[in-house]
């Protein structure tokens, strides 16, 4: 059996970079992911989706920040467990902890949980014929930008991703029309203003979709007003449907506190688990904003208080990047 210094669950942006800081740490690290590729939902689900909120960069792809974080955690020889999904995890007495999988058990001196949302999947159309035309003019995700171009788009929905992908593909889509079941919009205030003020995109409010039509492929919507109960057909190449994922997360089982917004920890990053620590979406505190940035900030927070705990001998702030690296190069990575 093998013993990791660190082993994180999750390996989105917050669980690369938490990867990362480990490594110039010099700990021995282990990554477990219940996807087959690193990247969590920006590379399962948006890789073609514009990011704004990541320092340094004005406007970042998110397939391109994801490599750019896989080479990142490159720099490091670590172990990764994929296609696994955790199923619970055990402290014991003896201060190891057990991390049980679909799969094998792990055995970890300190655990990361960058959970995100958990295992994901899409809140989809409740319309009898829906699936029929699922891969045949009816998304959930967008995979590839290009394959929408020239044809006439209809996004479902009222939230950020839904304004997002509406001014994303109206530069190249023929026409793009913005569906959501109320007058208000749930997006960001700057990003919905650009929407209004675009020539390319058309907002149906009220309105909900009732009824896809088409042969092989989706050619047709029909419309109900919300309020009025006015129909209306609406000509559609592709609906892309943007009603949000749901999680299948569960953590009543792993003994941890927390509430529906994720796992409580404190200012350290510690769970109501000994050696149990948690960063990026799934870490719930007063005052939290779910953001990637905010995620990147609290992985090194999670990492040197996990390593803190293993060994209070060491300094809770090791120093700067320059002098880990340092180290590192030295010859001192493990």
């Amino acid at each position: 059996m093998e013993i990791y210094d660190i082993t994180i669950v999750g390996a989105g942006p917050a669980g690369l970079f938490a990867g990362f800081y480990a490594g110039m740490r010099q700990a021995k690290t282990k990554i477990i992911d219940s996807l087959p590729q690193l990247g969590g939902q920006l590379a399962a689900l948006y890789p073609e989706k514009m990011i704004y909120d990541i320092p340094g960069y004005q406007a970042i792809k998110a397939g391109d920040l994801v490599t750019n974080l896989k080479e990142q955690l490159a720099t490091f020889s670590h172990t990764y467990a994929l296609e696994q999904e955790v199923t619970g995890i055990q402290p014991s007495a003896t201060g190891l902890i057990t991390v049980t999988t679909n799969r094998e058990t792990h055995y970890t001196r300190s655990l990361v949980l960058a959970l995100g949302n958990g295992s994901f999947s899409p809140r989809r159309l409740k319309l009898p014929e829906a699936p029929q035309y699922e891969g045949h003019g009816l998304d959930y995700f967008v995979a590839n930008l290009a394959s929408y171009a020239g044809k006439d788009v209809v996004i479902a929905g009222g939230g950020d991703s839904a304004l997002d992908w509406a001014l994303l593909l109206a530069p190249s889509a023929a026409s793009v029309t913005l569906v959501h079941r109320r007058d208000n919009f749930r997006g960001h205030e700057h990003t919905l203003a650009q929407v209004l003020a675009h020539d390319n995109i058309t907002l149906k409010t009220p309105f909900i979709i009732d009824q896809l039509t088409g042969q092989e492929h989706l050619r047709q919507l029909t419309l109900t007003h919300t309020k009025s109960g006015e129909k209306e057909t609406l000509a559609c190449d592709q609906l892309l449907v943007s009603y949000g994922f749901t999680s299948s997360l569960d953590l009543r089982d792993w003994q941890l506190e927390g509430d529906r917004r994720g796992i409580t920890v404190a200012s350290d990053m510690s769970t109501s688990l000994p050696g149990v620590y948690a960063c990026g979406d799934i870490a719930s505190y007063q005052g939290k904003v779910k953001l990637i940035a905010a995620g990147f900030g609290e992985a090194p927070t999670a990492v040197n208080n996990a390593l803190y705990y293993l060994n209070p001998e060491q300094h809770l702030h090791p120093g700067h990047s320059t002098s880990l690296f340092k180290k590192v190069s030295n010859g001192d990575e493990k």
